[in-house]
């Protein structure tokens, strides 16, 4: 297993020279990041930049060249079944079996924790009840998927992937569909299940204020190469994101307000 001299903290997602081709054209070139457990990279970057593409690749789920190693063994070692009891994936737009109850929906998750032939036993509904009460949906187990908004839709994908259990979470635009309200809650609830279980989180965004109050590390995607990595102050610049998503913005770091990033009008000084 890797560790990581600076902090004797080992790495969990180590990525090296990933590129990504579909249809002979490069979506992703010679991307390297590394995560160390417990920590939270987020992967940034404008419309069409490979952000999605490259959570795919990291998942399994796209062909690439390139290495991917999950705490020092490389994914291509790990079979169908133990991959997904070490990586759980939310993607942005999930395929949801509308006839499912919510119940039903997340006890999906259990299946890398199965037998062959086995059914699910008393730990696995315990582990979906959990998941569902932390996704504030316990009321709704018996409900069918599609009698549930579209926020509530989100969460129970999000409570499949917790009831899941794999220490490494993947979340392509978790907070899509989500009033404002809900954002926070899932993004909070993510963050208090890194804390208490040490769960590792990589995600995509597009709210760059969102981004900026939870993730640890960025990784920003632009053409499909990664242009800048780092901590929030060294990557979320606005110099930086005027460059590569071609807006002018400001960033409100105050002790009152928080911090933000802000877009600015031509005439704004």
């Amino acid at each position: 297993m890797r560790v990581e001299a600076r902090s004797g903290v080992a790495t969990a997602l180590d990525v090296r020279g990933l590129s990504v081709e579909l249809g002979k054209r490069a979506i992703v070139s010679d991307v390297g990041l590394d995560v160390p457990t417990g920590g939270w990279l987020c992967i940034i970057g404008p419309n069409g930049a490979g952000k999605t593409t490259l959570v795919h690749a990291i998942a399994g789920l796209l062909h690439h060249t390139g290495s991917v190693r999950m705490w020092g063994r490389p994914l291509e070692t790990r079979g169908r079944r133990e991959r997904a009891r070490t990586v759980a994936l939310v993607p942005q737009l999930p395929a949801i079996p509308e006839s499912f109850t919510v119940e039903q929906y997340v006890l999906l998750g259990r299946t890398p924790h199965l037998g062959p032939l086995a059914s699910e036993g008393a730990r696995d509904l315990e582990a979906v009840a959990t998941a569902l009460e932390r996704l504030d949906l316990g009321w709704a187990a018996s409900r069918r998927l599609d009698s549930l908004s579209g926020g509530e839709l989100r969460r129970a994908v999000l409570a499949r992937a917790i009831a899941q259990e794999a220490p490494l979470l993947l979340l392509d635009e978790p907070t899509t569909g989500l009033d404002i309200a809900q954002q926070l809650r899932v993004l909070e609830l993510v963050d208090e299940l890194r804390r208490a279980d040490g769960l590792t989180v990589v995600s995509t965004m597009h709210d760059l204020t969102l981004a900026g109050r939870f993730a640890h590390r960025f990784a920003l995607l632009s053409g499909g190469r990664l242009v800048a990595e780092g901590p929030r102050s060294e990557v979320l610049l606005p110099h930086v994101i005027a460059e590569h998503y071609g807006a002018r913005v400001g960033v409100i770091d105050d002790g009152s307000l928080g911090w933000a990033v802000v877009p600015l009008s031509g005439s704004d000084v």
